[in-house]
């Protein structure tokens, strides 16, 4: 309806941000018969447009075209999605469930309520709606079956991913926007049964601030299409991920109470090497991420082969040209540390800055993994490998500022925590001292997880929406698992 300063909505609640937390939390309230509306910064991509050209689709599906990048040392790439579906739009597919010492710990250093028993039905209704299984050594490619050779042979422990798939051809360009539609992102499967149920939805909508009116939320402040809107809700659940949430959070004045909000921020950075095999590889074929090795979980590092790109090489001039003239024999494997690092995201001129310093602890996990990767890849016959450090240096002496490191998982920058001084949020995901505000994104997790988080921020999404429902969580029914258009 009009008002004198904008327009204005009526919802049960507002959801701002429609990637892995708030798409889900979306279409759970309203299928459960909620009145929701959804507003997404970024705008809707029409896959039928996907051209798997990398400057053309990192500009189109990327926050700043793919270089978000922190301050620190050593500076880290932080490929952030943006548009319906967020970040799942243009991940890989992996899907690990919350480790159990992830749990245990939030249990035991923060006091939540959470085990494998409490997530189990959120796992499963999230892993049927995704259609979530293990790829097929057929579809993996040559690139998993090298590194699985080589884990064999060394006795490792390994296994083939589980990913959010339907009808996978394995086009190789998952980060590019799946070209078939195969990858289950949640602007495919949750946001279309959001809108089945009555959910408004609405696209380039930047939101300037939650209204609180004592203690209690009373809607959103935000702009689409150049216009002001209000929408009057008194749920509001943020799910902008966890470098725009503390943003948002700030400006509206909430979650500042214990000095935590915007800090302990984990990235799980990641590196990756590349070996040139006997075999022809032709890592263009197949499910880029498809196989891990978790031998050295507990010790924080996970492997798991990639597939991307040729610039990732760490060799120039003739080096580089006689290692691409040999690609169709180039194997790769990526390397992520759950980081004991902590960074912070702060506002300037109304942008986040992301500072974020590799610990020396963390150094040294990535001087281990690097050669556990040259022992992988050696094991699985190769003729020669490249590291992603300086031409000659060992990787036990490497420094921060030789590693070339990406963070795909940014994490904790809203953490829950059940004490209000230690934490911005409770272990209902509130907001604390605040009424009807919550958080369903990665800033909401208070420590990193070692895996991919899709799944852990889903599961809790699920969570929170039947919470909010004050309904029992229950599987889908099978014939429920369908995607509604």
């Amino acid at each position: 309806m009009k008002t004198g300063r904008g327009d204005s909505l009526q919802a049960d609640v507002c959801v701002v941000g429609a990637g892995a937390g708030g798409a889900v939390v979306a279409a759970e309230l309203a299928e459960g018969g909620a009145r929701v509306v959804v507003l997404e910064q970024g705008p809707w991509h029409d896959p039928d447009t996907f051209t798997a050209r990398p400057p053309e689709m990192l500009a189109r599906l990327y926050r700043d075209g793919g270089q978000s990048v922190t301050v620190g040392s050593p500076p880290i790439v932080l490929p952030l999605g943006r548009g319906l579906g967020g970040t799942t739009l243009v991940n890989s597919g992996t899907c690990f469930r919350t480790p159990s010492r992830v749990l245990a710990r939030w249990r035991r250093e923060f006091g939540l309520e959470v085990d494998e028993a409490s997530l189990e039905r959120s796992f499963e209704r999230v892993e049927r709606r995704l259609s979530i299984s293990e790829v097929t050594p057929e579809l993996a490619g040559v690139n998993a079956e090298v590194a699985r050779r080589g884990a064999a042979r060394l006795g490792w422990s390994h296994g083939y991913l589980r990913r959010n798939a339907r009808g996978c051809v394995g086009s190789g360009v998952c980060v590019f926007g799946c070209p078939t539609s195969a990858k289950q992102h949640t602007g495919i499967t949750y946001l279309p049964r959001a809108r089945a149920s009555g959910a408004r939805i609405l696209t380039n909508a930047e939101v300037r601030r939650i209204v609180v009116r004592r203690g209690q939320a009373r809607g959103v402040v935000t702009r689409v299409a150049a216009r002001r809107l209000r929408v009057n809700a008194p749920v509001v659940v943020v799910a902008a991920g966890a470098i725009h949430t503390p943003g948002l959070l700030e400006r509206s004045g909430l979650g500042l109470g214990s000095g935590q909000l915007g800090g302990n921020l984990s990235l799980h950075p990641a590196t990756a090497a590349f070996a040139r095999m006997e075999e022809t590889v032709n890592m263009a074929v197949g499910v880029p991420q498809s196989f891990y090795i978790d031998e050295f979980a507990e010790h924080g590092l996970l492997l798991e082969t990639v597939a991307y790109a040729a610039m990732a090489l760490p060799l120039t001039g003739t080096r580089h040209a006689e290692a691409m003239a040999a690609y169709p024999q180039l194997a790769q494997i990526g390397l992520m540390v759950s980081d004991d690092s902590r960074g912070c995201v702060r506002r300037l001129a109304g942008r986040p800055v992301i500072r974020y310093d590799l610990a020396e602890s963390d150094v040294a996990k990535f001087r281990v993994g690097l050669a556990r990767i040259r022992e992988l890849f050696l094991a699985a016959g190769a003729r020669e490998v490249y590291l992603p450090l300086p031409q000659g240096l060992a990787p036990g002496r490497a420094r921060p500022r030789d590693l070339r490191l990406m963070g795909f998982h940014p994490l904790g920058t809203a953490r829950a925590d059940a004490r209000p001084d230690r934490g911005v949020l409770d272990g209902a995901l509130a907001v604390h001292g605040t009424r009807g505000v919550f958080v369903a994104d990665g800033s909401a997790l208070p420590s990193a997880l070692g895996v991919n988080p899709q799944v852990t921020i889903m599961a809790l999404a699920t969570l929170l929406a039947f919470r909010l429902l004050e309904r029992p969580l229950v599987p889908p029914k099978a014939e429920e698992v369908e995607c509604r258009s």
